[in-house]
């Protein structure tokens, strides 16, 4: 084999292993941007929920729901309807603040935009469509922008 197919190899090589990095972290990243946004979206719907009887039926409403749970007074339902409402407001504020402090939703853009550019670059150095110096600063300029991922213990 000589030099230029033995680079041409290495980097081969390389981006395959950045590849199996990078959807090694998209396994685990994407069902966690999927479980936050839910939760996100389930808990603030909860919490509307939660206050919209009482906001619009009142103490109809309460006395209602009071009598059909056989309570003998509506304020427990007023209270009751409260403390959900403020915990399913605290859990979908605490996944909006984790996928938003943690950049879920962009670094997982980031590893999947790197991902089809890696897939791309690896195709045209196969088939020498690219020359290796431009190939090697394309791969540079693709794994900078998934720092963030963490190289497989095996490497």
């Amino acid at each position: 084999m000589d030099e230029t197919s033995d680079t041409r190899q290495r980097l081969s090589n390389r981006i395959g292993e950045k590849q199996r990095d990078l959807q090694t972290y998209l396994g685990r990243e994407r069902p966690r941007r999927t479980r936050l946004a839910n939760i996100s979206i389930v808990g603030s719907a909860l919490a509307a929920a939660f206050t919209a009887g009482p906001a619009v039926g009142g103490t109809g409403f309460t006395d209602a729901v009071a009598a059909f749970f056989n309570l003998s007074d509506d304020s427990v339902v007023w209270r009751g309807l409260c403390l959900l409402a403020v915990i399913a407001s605290i859990a979908a504020a605490l996944a909006t603040n984790f996928a938003t402090s943690r950049s879920v939703a962009d670094r997982v853009s980031a590893a999947e935009t790197a991902s089809a550019q890696l897939e791309g670059l690896q195709v045209a150095l196969n088939f020498g469509r690219i020359e290796i110096d431009e190939a090697v600063k394309l791969y540079q300029q693709y794994a900078t922008q998934v720092a963030f991922v963490e190289a497989s213990p095996a490497q």
